[in-house]
């Protein structure tokens, strides 16, 4: 059996959030059930010899395949949401997006001190969420072993900003 074309199923969206982004959507690879599995196998075969305990992904994109991500390393998942979302006592990271602000929380709870940690997101950009999201693993005495993504926009230097973690992308686009 071939392997799915993954870089053909993500489709670019012009000036989405805002004028002059260049949006990688990943509905069209959401709609081929194959290219997901595949896609997950992949991200699991190269987070599989780090142990992890706990995949801890972003809201709400990182969710969709962190989730899957993390049962097939059998580890835990871990929602980073949005502020005031979640219901008992959070930690909080603010971190800056390629166009605008934002922050994350996770419950204080989450993990046990030691953890091993996958960081998860649909994308890798400027590299502020998945900083965030080491911020507040690092907080709850956590070990980020390793940080995969489906995409990384290399041109927006993202890799650069995880220095000192390792840092792992499925599909990189070096320029837009």
């Amino acid at each position: 059996m071939t392997e799915p074309d993954l870089r053909a199923l993500i489709r670019d969206i012009p000036d989405f959030p805002a004028a002059g982004i260049l949006f990688k959507d990943i509905t069209p690879l959401l709609l081929d059930h194959t290219a997901v599995r595949h896609a997950v196998e992949k991200l699991a075969e190269w987070a599989r010899p780090r142990e992890v305990d706990y995949v801890v992904a972003a809201e709400a994109r990182g969710f969709i395949l962190g989730a899957a991500l993390a049962l097939e390393l059998d580890a835990g998942f871990v929602p980073a949401r949005k502020p005031g979302k979640l219901p008992s006592e959070t930690v909080s990271a603010e971190y800056i997006l390629e166009y605008g602000v934002d922050a994350l929380e996770m419950h204080a709870d989450a993990l046990a001190d030691g953890a091993r940690v996958l960081i998860h997101d649909d994308l890798l950009a400027t590299g502020g969420t998945a900083a965030a999201l080491c911020e507040l693993v690092q907080q709850l005495g956590g070990e980020v072993v390793g940080c995969a993504f489906l995409v990384e926009l290399a041109f927006l230097g993202g890799r650069e900003r995880l220095a000192g973690y390792d840092v792992h992308a499925l599909l990189t686009y070096d320029g837009e």
